[in-house]
């Protein structure tokens, strides 16, 4: 090699050197790839939030099983002698759980209903007569039906409780809809039993009118709603009335039995009440007894937040020993539900050999074996189990089994006995209207006392000193966090899985799946800003998107425009963005996760948390995220996680509420408010007795003393601007009188449902410490 040659050589190292160092210095641009560093490759295919919602499906599923076998190892192996102390506590618990919180009169007084034109004495026949009553139940909510007073000596006196699709006059005979020989209340009154039977809420769609308004969902579904976000439960409120009807019975005469009858529905509510009370002596479940796991596919109005945490129907039957308990399978009822704005659902007869599974379970868990043929009986009607309902059998052992049956003597077999209504143009859709507007004038008292209610309940977190604040916080985000359901799972190894899907001018864009619990994994979109450098760490905006949303969706890659790709234009801005795919997506398939996580006392939330935990952990691995400036920018359902994400999870460092902050509770629990999502389709909203603990100020007095920002449209059909005023404005009192009020903001602008990106951005740029670029 010649001289000259060898310089040229030397020459080329050293320019290309230098050029590599003008490249790629120490604080040189990131290198992306196509699969991030530290990750695995991304291989899932399809529609990757229907595998996030199947997954999460399972999960719950499998918790429900889960839940199953902890009662029947744990929870209801206890020493005999405490029996009585034990169930004292369940008890509690169960009230609690069909929110029976409003106490019955000490005096119950049974009223005649008679008017000019309509006679008290609704009918006669030789062995009893009928008369129209009511009676108080709780507050200012009355039961209303008939009794049946026999016209010999009262042997026994009982409470026959229909089924939704059920009138009291059809169970007399008064009225057709009930075959002759399932008429239980006309052949008990025949032999001697003094019956009350009250009116159930009904199942009829789209019945009547409310300020205006019509409901298209269930009778039952639309007082349900209210009720459930109040802490109270239209299955409550019924067993109210019926305990206020052996609160009567009691005190007649303390010597003549009490019993409890039902079919279907009634059945299940003569399950809770004389799981309650002791001082019901014979219980008959008819047409209804089967694992209560099944019941997410059943109507919402049965849903009983938590109850199968302690209780399926084999506990509640066990409740009732040593007192008398007669299960009959046979044709329950049968109902589907789809369409309007209610809850889908089907209710199908019970099939025996779940019905009878169920009962020796029962009578396991009550450890009564040596005693079940005298006291606890199984009848299956028909060859499977699907025949009439009270057949003879039924109605023999019915009789045998309260306690003065000697007194009984021969049985008649009336239940046809020629009654003619004397009320002349009887109309149960009139009775069906005042029980309703009861229930409901009752719930919406509650409602209008609620703000005081939660003033109390928040006052252990003080708003005058900002270090006791802090200290408080820990016992009020558990409070919080058992309200809306959570569980005790430890997150599995995130096992990151990623894939670039985005090339654009100022960012690229990476799928990200990351593993949560057994089933359940966190999806969402990762946007890295291309100038990034090597060892520089950024602040992070994770941005919600709402409703039926994607990720997508808020970088402006579908026709969105309400997003404004507010996660593209932040990552413009220099901001690493996270956009998560949520739960709530595709219709009913995410509506029947919260079905079947609220009878383990969880919510959709209680998944959702978890899963934006795992994000922060993950996203502080990540070498250019500072995990100390880590925020949460959601809108409309984004806006809902936004209240509640980081109200639970300090690692959020603030939150941005948008298109949706308002007077919550209201916007669920009123029948006057015309925004109100007790007459619309999203039956998944409902959270139970979030409105006696935690409305958006009480949700936001957790999430201070970090950053908070409410963004709203005046034109946003969400709410009206002054019920937003109205309860941001306690919002911005307690951060004031914790002393960071600059910390707390809200921006009104002229528009609607949207992303507005002015004050917010500036929110974000100021409180996450990043420049504004020119």
């Amino acid at each position: 090699m010649s001289r000259a040659t060898r310089c040229l050589l030397l020459l080329t190292i050293v320019l290309v050197g230098n050029l590599a160092l003008l490249v790629r210095p120490a604080d040189s641009q990131l290198l992306l790839g196509d699969v991030l560093p530290g990750t695995k490759k991304l291989t899932m295919d399809g529609e990757i939030d229907r595998q996030l919602i199947a997954g999460v499906s399972k999960f719950l599923d499998n918790k429900t099983i889960e839940y199953a076998i902890a009662r029947q190892k744990s929870v209801w192996q206890f020493d005999p002698e405490r029996r009585g102390e034990v169930l004292n506590g369940y008890r509690d618990a169960l009230r609690y759980a069909i929110g029976m919180r409003d106490a019955r009169p000490e005096k119950i007084e049974m009223e005649l209903l008679a008017t000019t034109d309509q006679p008290a004495v609704v009918a006669n026949c030789k062995q009893f007569e009928v008369l129209a009553v009511r009676w108080r139940a709780f507050g200012e909510v009355f039961a209303e039906g008939l009794m049946l007073r026999p016209n010999s000596r009262v042997l026994a006196r009982v409470v026959v409780i229909p089924d939704p699709s059920q009138t009291p006059e059809q169970l007399v005979g008064l009225t057709e809809g009930v075959p002759e020989s399932s008429r239980v209340a006309a052949f008990l009154a025949s032999n001697g039993c003094q019956v009350l039977i009250p009116t159930i809420i009904s199942r009829e769609r789209n019945q009547f009118q409310w300020s205006g308004r019509r409901a298209d969902v269930t009778n039952r579904e639309f007082l349900y709603r209210s009720a459930f976000e109040m802490g109270r439960h239209l299955i409550g409120y019924e067993v109210n009335k019926v305990l206020a009807g052996v609160d009567w019975f009691a005190v007649q005469d303390a010597d003549v039995p009490i019993g409890v009858v039902g079919w279907g529905d009634g059945a299940l509510l003569g399950l809770y009440a004389a799981a309650l009370d002791d001082r019901i002596d014979v219980t008959c479940l008819s047409g209804f007894f089967e694992p209560m796991e099944l019941d997410s596919q059943k109507p919402i109005d049965r849903n009983v937040f938590g109850l199968l945490e302690r209780f399926g129907a084999a506990e509640l039957a066990s409740m009732v020993a040593p007192r008398a308990l007669l299960v009959e399978t046979c044709q329950g009822p049968e109902l589907e539900l789809s369409g309007g704005s209610g809850a889908p659902s089907v209710i199908r007869s019970p099939e025996a050999h779940d019905a009878q599974a169920e009962f020796s379970k029962a009578k396991e868990l009550a450890g009564i074996q040596e005693v079940s043929t005298e006291k606890w009986h199984y009848v299956k009607s028909g060859v499977e189990g699907q025949g009439p309902s009270f057949v003879a059998e039924t109605l023999q052992r019915l009789v045998q089994l309260l306690p003065q049956r000697n007194a009984i003597g021969g049985l008649t077999q009336t239940r046809k006995p020629g009654l003619v209504d004397a009320r002349e143009d009887f109309d149960p859709n009139k009775r069906m209207l005042r029980q309703m507007q009861q229930i409901d004038r009752h719930t919406q008292s509650i409602l209008r006392k609620s703000s005081a209610i939660r003033k109390e309940y928040m006052s252990g977190l003080p708003s005058d000193s900002l270090d006791e604040h802090e200290k408080a916080l820990p016992e009020y985000r558990q409070k919080f966090a058992n309200v809306i359901g959570h569980f005790d799972d430890e997150l599995l190894p995130a096992d990151a899985r990623t894939r670039k899907v985005y090339d654009k001018e100022k960012w690229v864009g990476y799928e990200v799946v990351l593993d949560v619990y057994p089933d359940v994994i966190a999806y969402g979109l990762l946007l890295l800003p291309k100038d990034l450098k090597e060892n520089e760490r950024r602040p992070v905006v994770v941005c919600q998107h709402g409703l039926e949303g994607r990720p997508q969706d808020v970088i402006g890659e579908e026709s969105h425009h309400y997003y404004k790709a507010f996660a593209a234009q932040l990552a413009e801005r220099g901001f690493i963005t996270f956009a998560p795919q949520n739960l709530y997506r595709h219709r009913d398939d995410f509506r029947v996760l919260q079905r079947k996580a609220n009878p383990i006392g969880k919510t959709l939330f209680s998944i959702i948390t978890p899963q934006h935990q795992q994000i922060i952990n993950w996203l502080k691995t990540h070498p250019n995220v500072d995990g100390d400036r880590i925020g949460f920018y959601g809108l409309s359902y984004g806006g809902k996680t936004a209240m509640r994400v980081p109200a639970l999870l300090p690692d959020y460092c603030l939150s941005i509420c948008s298109a949706d902050f308002n007077e919550w509770v209201d916007k669920n629990a009123s029948t006057l408010n015309p925004r109100s999502y007790a007459f619309m389709g999203e039956y998944e909203i409902f959270e139970f007795d979030l409105g006696t603990t935690f409305n958006y100020a009480e949700m936001a007095a957790l999430i201070a003393p970090r950053p908070f920002m409410v963004e709203r449209g005046h034109d946003d059909g969400v709410a009206d601007d002054e019920t937003v005023a109205y309860e941001f404005a306690k919002v911005r009192r307690r951060y004031t009188k914790l002393g960071v009020g600059d910390r707390c903001q809200i921006e009104w602008f002229n528009g609607p449902h949207t992303i507005n990106g002015k004050g917010t951005f500036d929110f974000l740029h100021l409180h996450l410490d990043w420049p504004k670029r020119p």
